[in-house]
């Protein structure tokens, strides 16, 4: 073997190896997965996905209120944009209450919860009084409060009931009484059945739905007994059961289930038949912002109640996918928030205002669709109705101050920096962060570092 030139014996070089096997590359599909469950896990996600969604549902709802109205309000000798500049007033002085709400201590919304019941009670029973209760399309539900302005009190007896009801339950809980069934349905029961028969005496059965679903949820977090939950339940089933035998009107609702003619025998299915030729004709994609045959006419209450139907035609499936898919959002992340917290007021009110926003859009979807009866309520946040938006979007302020009101929540908000401020070096102040180099160092040459 011949020397090197250093004359030191050459160093033998070990042969390569063959390369060391990659790691398999994970699944695409199970990555995502991964990576929207960590997002999820996220302490400030619930607080995200609530206020993005209800603003957007909102924004959303503002567009198709404008488009859906136009034909009505010129119908009537208005401006076009007269339900539009009305909704955006309603949903201003909603962005404002949503934001007080958000803002409020639990305590405090605790304190609000005696007198939002009492001025609710206050304002249904004056709705029965002759000369100041109006009746709209049958329903004797309204107040007028000057020139076209209106007011529907069982709307806010939705939020008196949820206020209430898990102020009255989390203090019973403190006191160790739900373990006792007469605890558990006084007086929640009967107040219950109290704001229901004000409501009743003015025929809006679809309003009536949506409180005994709030009743039964608040129930339901309360951890009540299956045969007294079930018990519940009959009597509500009998009493709805009656009710609705008894009027003609809302057998008559029953029966156009399933209807693709518009004169089903005896029965006038016209609004629950164009509700799915609206959404029939819509297609993947839609027919376009304003282009909706529908609302010339054919189809009734297009921007309220209906309001889905022509969003269907007007924006296709992808339209009313994405409006589905936002309210499971909000639904989904309300019932996030009720279940990590351990305050039980925070927990019941949580439950019950997800309950009441959930169900409400599934009754009005499924009337629409045609797999419900028509029960007149509007689609949460996104109807025109300021009676209606009014107390929804402080709801919605319920639910954003209890994610923030969330332990992780509070210290993820509370390591936030402020992204802009004042600007480094500025004339009388010096940044933080120059500050806090200075502080170091004047402690580093005190203790005789150097």
């Amino acid at each position: 073997m011949p020397g090197s030139r250093t004359g030191r014996p050459p160093v033998q070089r070990a042969a390569r190896g063959a390369a060391a096997p990659r790691p398999p590359r994970e699944n695409s599909v199970l990555g995502l997965y991964a990576r929207a469950r960590r997002a999820w896990d996220r302490p400030l996600t619930a607080y995200y996905v609530i206020l993005g969604g209800s603003m957007l549902i909102t924004v959303l709802g503002l567009v198709m209120v404008y488009s859906a109205s136009q034909i009505t309000a010129l119908q009537m000798s208005l401006p076009g944009s007269y339900f539009f500049r009305k909704q955006l007033l309603a949903a201003v002085i909603g962005a404002g209450l949503l934001y007080a709400a958000s803002r409020m201590p639990v305590r405090l919304h605790r304190a609000l919860a005696y007198p939002i019941l009492a001025g609710a009670v206050c304002l249904m029973a004056l709705v029965q009084v002759p000369g100041v209760g109006v009746a709209v399309n049958g329903n004797q539900n309204w107040i007028p409060l000057g020139g076209s302005f209106q007011i529907q009190p069982s709307e806010f007896g939705k939020l008196a009931l949820v206020l209430w009801g898990a102020d009255l339950l989390a203090r019973k809980r403190d006191k160790r009484l739900l373990a006792q069934w007469k605890h558990m349905l006084v007086p929640l029961v009967p107040a219950a059945f109290l704001l229901l028969g004000l409501i009743m005496l003015g025929g809006d059965m679809g309003t009536a739905i949506i409180l005994t679903a709030i009743l039964f949820g608040l129930l339901w977090l309360a951890g009540a007994p299956t045969r007294l939950f079930v018990g519940v339940l009959s009597v509500a089933a009998v009493i709805g059961a009656i009710l609705i035998t008894s009027s003609s009107n809302r057998m008559a609702r029953l029966q156009c289930l399933g209807a693709t003619e518009p004169q089903s025998g005896p029965v006038d299915c016209w609004q629950a038949v164009h509700g799915i030729y609206a959404l029939a004709s819509g297609g993947i994609f839609g027919s376009g912002l304003g282009a909706s045959v529908e609302k010339w006419g054919q189809l009734p209450e297009a921007h309220t109640d209906f309001i889905f139907a022509v969003t269907g035609e007007e924006l296709g499936l992808a339209g009313t996918l994405s409006v589905l898919a936002l309210f499971a959002a909000l639904g989904y992340a309300g019932i996030r928030v009720a279940g990590r917290t351990e305050d039980p007021f925070v927990r019941y009110a949580a439950g019950g205002v997800t309950t009441w926003i959930t169900v409400q859009a599934v009754i009005n979807m499924g009337a629409v669709l045609g797999l419900l009866p028509i029960a007149g309520v509007p689609l949460p946040l996104f109807s025109y109705g300021g009676s209606a938006l009014l107390p929804t979007m402080f709801a919605i302020g319920l639910l954003i101050a209890f994610a923030r009101d969330e332990p992780a929540a509070r210290a993820a908000l509370a390591m936030r920096q402020p992204r802009f401020g004042r600007k480094r070096g500025a004339k009388g102040s010096a940044g933080p962060r120059r500050w806090n180099t200075m502080r170091r160092r004047a402690s580093a040459r005190s203790s005789g570092e150097r």
